[in-house]
């Protein structure tokens, strides 16, 4: 049983800390906005889907913007 609870408790860990690296700060947000409007405004959020988006665009976005899709990845 206590197995059990360590694989659980992993999980979770894992769901938790993948889901955190979604999340952007205000500041990465700002550094995005222009892109986003400009690029995917049409992209619902959530699933990484606004990253994903902007990744494609790399070439077109800013450069500050570069640096939050290249963090995102790892």
């Amino acid at each position: 049983m206590p197995r059990l609870g360590f694989v659980v408790l992993a999980i979770t860990v894992g769901s938790v800390t993948a889901a955190s690296a979604q999340t952007l700060t205000a500041e990465q947000r700002t550094a995005c906005k222009a892109d986003f409007e400009k690029f995917c405004a049409g992209t619902r959020p959530g699933g990484g889907r606004i990253i994903a988006c902007l990744n494609k665009q790399r070439a077109q976005i800013s450069e500050a913007c570069r640096n939050v899709v290249d963090a995102q990845k790892k």
